[in-house]
Parts: C-alpha cells; structure tokens; sequence
C-alpha cells in the first residue's frame, strides 16, 4: 500500500500538503514571531516588513502568526470531530448491517432524513439553538453528519456481509460483535480511511464556514474562517487579509481531498478484483 502511495503523484502532493499543515499546527510556538492575541493598536495596518512578515491586521496584530495558530485551531476541531464521526459511523452502520430487519429501516429511514438536508443549514440550526463554543460546533458537525458515515459504513459492511469468508465465520459460531471487530472492520478499513481524509476536508471547510458567518469560535480566535470574517470590513482597502486565510483553507481542504481520491483510486482495482 505504502509503495502504491508513493508512486502515485496525486497521493503524493496531498501527503506533503497534510504533512505541512501538521507541522505548523505543531510547532506553530516556535514558528510565530508573535503571540496571535498581541494587540497592537498603533500598528494596525502595517505592510509586510521584517517585524510582520506579512503585515498586521485592523488591531495591529501579526497576521503570520494567527495563519500560523489557525492551523492548530482547524485542525484541532476537524479532527475530534471526524473521530466522533468514524466512531459513530463504524458502530450503527455495522449494527445495522448485521441486524438488519425492523432495526435496520428505521435507522434507514432516520439517516435518510438527515441526508435530505445540506450539513450547513443542519448544523447552523443546533448551533443556534445550543449557542457558540468550542463542544456546541463538534457536536453541531457530527449531528448534521454521522448518517451520511453510518450509510456508508452500511453500504460496505452489506457488501462484505455476502461473501464466502463471512458466511464461513458465521458457521463456525463467530457472534455479531466479532464478525464485526474481527472481519468486518478490518475488511472495510481502507475504504473507511478514503471516506476519513475527504471528511477532513469538509470539516474544516464547514468550521471556516461558521466562523465566518459569526457562529463560530469567540471573536478574536486564530482560526482560519474568523480571520475571513473579521477582515471584511477592509475587503477593499486590505484584501489580502481574506487572501491569505482563504488560501490557508484552500491548500488544507485540497491536501486532504487530493489524499483521499488518490487512495481511492488506489484501492479501486481491489475492490473490482474482489
């Protein structure tokens, strides 16, 4: 797998862009000239220099540094939340799967329901009702989005429930939890990680998108979608304060996504031999 991966151009480039973005989430301490809440009222505006690499914003902070710890917050939200989702996901789409019958269409039909509705509107709606803060979005994303996980953990799980090796399991006593923990998950592992890395994408994308429409994280916080928000009132006179956060989102959301596809493709011979 890891040779296919390395050969592959596409997989490739999302790799180094997922690992880029990591590493300034990581060592975004080390990497900022300044602290990303330093307010500096005198130096609103300042254009690119030694001091601000990239010029400071509306309340003189250093713009580089808030790119910098953006990506620690994205990132710190998008993965608790696609954990949430896979965790979610993996356990009712087996459950359904496996059980089947009444339990199976009314889960059906519930997740159905969800889907009916774009994820945006979903969670504005729940975010409304249960206010901004950090568990209030995580919780909003996964609600608007674990059916379309658990329909596709389904989806798989139905697949491999009609092959020769699980009707052997099942002849030879496995229960429902170890068909599931022992043949069922490791079998749909690679898909799942498909489906895994392109919902990153859209965690982040969807997070920006509530920050930017003021439903996000606290004002002030160095995040990529507030940093969008706040610098609309200097869209003309300073347009690269949106330039350089949207790009941020840009490059982190095409990392993952390019990954994702390319993995796909990776396993899509496997999945038409088998």
């Amino acid at each position: 797998m890891l040779r296919k991966i390395l050969k592959n151009p596409q997989a490739v480039i999302g790799l180094v862009l997922i690992v880029l973005i990591c590493a300034i989430a990581i060592l975004a301490p080390i990497l900022a000239p300044h602290s990303p809440d330093e307010v500096n009222p005198l130096m609103k505006y300042q254009a690119p220099s030694a001091n601000y690499p990239l010029g400071t914003d509306q309340l003189g902070r250093c713009e580089l540094s808030r790119l910098l710890y953006g990506a620690r917050a994205s990132l710190g939200l998008a993965l608790p939340i696609l954990i949430l989702l896979g965790g979610i996901g993996l356990v009712l789409g087996m459950m359904t799967a496996c059980i089947g019958g009444v339990f199976d269409r009314i889960m059906t039909g519930i997740s159905q329901v969800f889907i009916a509705f774009p994820t945006l509107i979903i969670a504005v709606a729940i975010i409304g009702v249960l206010g901004n803060g950090l568990q209030n979005i995580i919780w909003a994303v996964v609600i608007s989005m674990w059916a379309r996980f658990m329909q596709l953990i389904r989806t798989y799980a139905k697949t491999e429930l009609g092959r020769d090796y699980i009707v052997a399991a099942r002849v030879s006593g496995c229960g429902m939890w170890q068909l599931i923990i022992h043949h069922l998950i490791p079998n749909i592992l690679p898909q799942f990680l498909v489906y895994f890395s392109t919902g990153v994408a859209s965690a982040i994308l969807t997070v920006s998108s509530f920050s930017f429409l003021g439903l996000g994280l606290p004002s002030g916080t160095a995040e990529w979608g507030a940093m969008l928000e706040e610098a609309q009132a200097a869209l003309y006179s300073h347009p690269e304060l949106l330039i350089y956060p949207g790009i941020c989102i840009f490059i982190a959301a095409v990392g993952f996504n390019l990954f994702g596809e390319a993995l796909r493709d990776i396993l899509q011979p496997q999945e038409d031999v088998l």
